[in-house]
């Protein structure tokens, strides 16, 4: 806060008017700042010095701190001496609106529980919690400078009623204090900095200090948090928390350097954070800790009867600024979570997150119920918004409804037991089981029906006689093609007999083998009609005759040709004419047979497709 700031804000505190004749009688006020959240514990004792007896009690909180207060409690304290915030009766503490209050403060009603008689006294605590209130000074570091933190405060309470006495400790961490404001009282214990005692002090009054000093703690926030919890009355509460984490100290500047890191990380590294500890409850299985990548290996899990400890570490360290995501899931047993009460059932679980010392920007809590449920009621200790949607998972019909809770500015004091109440069948737990087995069910009767059922097309129909010509077609080719081939093995029997008649000169037996295979090429030309005349006539087999009728002119023209040339060369043999002599008379033939050979080689193919 500037000077003029101070000035002004000094100003209008002290020309504030009194709202009661109360008056506090002794005031201690202990402020942690060990961590980068600021927990302010103020112990009051208050007396009733007027004749009316007093309801209520006011606290005041300068704007710049009220902006940043995440958390306040006031208990009262029915014992005797230092008492911490959490012990004795909680009060309801609402925002209140006084009339002619200065701009520059917000001020805070706590209701009491009886009014507070003339002469009576009574003990309050008040927890005050603030995040985000400890500015980094200087605000961006390098990766081998220390933390240093501003702190900004008063020595004096700032409360609307006169105090009698009054003092002040804060407490730093364990590290090196760079300043602070010297006032008079003023003492530096270890790391407590203790103001006052402060005596006969007027409403409103305030005395400015600031404390610097060196801080390295995690200072992990988490921009946003998701927190899915998942009912499943088959005994498993499902926990889902999507974390997208920054870290909220002084920013980084320069390069990282992860070779001094890895050789020096608590003083190449020391404003970085490495890892995180999130408190599970007990009983806490299946436990998995991932990002967008993949598994995080770099996680370790260990626990008892009473609590279950995970500790993860990033991909990599987190300096100011840096930035990560990641997931967390978890089950627990639904008996430890979930009763009944008046015919409904309620879950009663945590509110916040199970990470030490997180502070989180905007929370939205999911509880999913089983589908089917219905006069839903959430019942939280704190304000928050809230609304209902749908979530259709697997076997859902209409879908899940999904309670969400949102709420700003979370710390770990607000991870308070809620309560979601509703009411379900336990017949509506028989849905999805019925529904598969009635699947499979259809399933199987399908099946049967398929395997019984005439599927056949009419025999009667276009369609059917026009596939039982296009069979008879096939049939017909195929009795072709094998006549072909017979052919085609008759050929090069013939083929043979030639090299034989060189070897043995025996032009007997070389004529008989032609005399054989003209008579079995004969009855196959025979064969080869009906089968012609069959497919040229056939409207089926109007696209593939063509190809059918030239496979047959081929193998006749081939036939012909190696007739002869067999002709030829036994000729030369009974003259007696030397072998080059044959070799020229057969040249001519010997390439029409190679290409015809050939030819009908690829006709062949086209017809094996069909």
């Amino acid at each position: 806060m500037r000077r003029f700031d101070l000035f002004v804000f000094a100003f209008a505190i002290l020309s504030s008017p009194v709202l009661s004749d109360l008056i506090v009688s002794k005031l201690d006020r202990r402020i942690d700042l060990t961590t980068q959240i600021v927990r302010a514990t103020t112990s009051l004792k208050v007396e009733n010095t007027g004749s009316d007896p007093v309801s209520e009690i006011l606290l005041t909180v300068p704007d710049n701190q009220a902006n940043h207060l995440a958390y306040l409690k006031a208990t009262l304290n029915e014992g005797k001496g230092k008492t911490k915030a959490s012990a004795g009766v909680s009060l309801p503490v609402e925002v209140y609106h006084p009339k002619d209050a200065p701009p520059s403060l917000t001020f805070y009603s706590i209701s009491l529980p009886k009014g507070l008689g003339k002469g009576d006294t009574l003990n309050l605590v008040v927890l005050a919690i603030y995040t985000h209130i400890l500015e980094p000074f200087p605000q961006k570091i390098s990766q081998a400078d220390i933390q240093l933190l501003l702190f900004q405060d008063s020595a004096h309470y700032l409360s609307p009623y006169p105090v009698k006495a009054q003092s002040l400790t804060v407490k730093l961490p364990d590290a090196r204090l760079e300043s602070y404001t010297k006032l008079e009282n003023v003492k530096l214990q270890g790391s407590e900095l203790k103001y006052g005692p402060y005596e006969n002090l007027p409403p409103f009054s305030y005395l400015p200090v600031v404390v610097h000093f060196e801080n390295n703690q995690p200072f992990a926030v988490a921009k946003e948090l998701v927190r899915e919890i998942e009912i499943s009355h088959w005994g498993n509460v499902q926990i889902t928390e999507h974390y997208s984490l920054v870290h909220g100290g002084a920013q980084s500047k320069g390069e990282f350097s992860r070779l001094d890191y890895q050789s020096r990380p608590y003083v190449r590294g020391a404003s970085a954070f490495r890892r995180l500890v999130a408190k599970l409850p007990p009983r806490a299985h299946s436990v998995y800790y991932r990002d967008e990548i993949g598994n995080i290996s770099t996680s370790s899990l260990w626990g008892d009867s009473k609590k279950t400890e995970l500790e993860i570490e990033p991909r990599y360290p987190m300096f100011g600024g840096w930035k990560t995501e990641f997931t967390i899931g978890y089950g627990l047993p639904l008996k430890d979570f979930l009763f009944g009460l008046d015919g409904k059932r309620f879950l009663n679980i945590t509110f916040g997150s199970p990470m030490n010392e997180l502070v989180i920007n905007t929370l939205f809590v999911k509880v999913v119920l089983p589908e089917g449920s219905k006069d839903i009621l959430a019942s939280v200790p704190f304000p928050v918004k809230q609304w209902q949607e749908t979530k259709v998972s697997h076997l859902d019909v209409a879908g899940r409804p999904v309670v969400v809770l949102e709420k700003n500015n979370v710390v770990p004091e607000h991870n308070e037991y809620f309560q979601v109440y509703y009411k379900f069948s336990s017949l509506s737990m028989l849905r999805e089981p019925l529904m598969l087995v009635s699947g499979f069910f259809l399933l199987f009767v399908a099946y049967i029906i398929y395997m019984r059922a005439d599927l056949s097309i009419s025999k009667s129909s276009a369609s059917y006689l026009a596939k039982l010509q296009w069979e008879e077609v096939q049939a017909t080719v195929q009795q072709l093609h094998k006549i072909i081939s017979r052919c085609l093995t008759a050929h090069d029997k013939l083929e043979a007999s030639l090299p034989d008649l060189s070897r043995t000169g025996d032009v007997q037996a070389c004529k008989a083998t032609r005399k054989s295979v003209d008579s079995l090429l004969k009855e196959l030309s025979k064969e080869l009609k009906p089968l012609v005349a069959f497919l040229q006539s056939s409207p089926q087999a109007s696209q593939i005759f063509p190809k059918v009728d030239e496979l047959v002119a081929k193998e006749r023209d081939l036939q012909e040709r190696l007739v002869a040339k067999h002709t030829t060369v036994v000729d030369c043999y009974e003259k007696k004419l030397g072998g080059r002599e044959i070799e020229n008379r057969i040249a001519s033939h010997q390439q029409k047979i190679t290409a015809l050979r050939q030819e009908i080689d690829d006709l062949v193919d086209f017809i094996d497709e069909i």
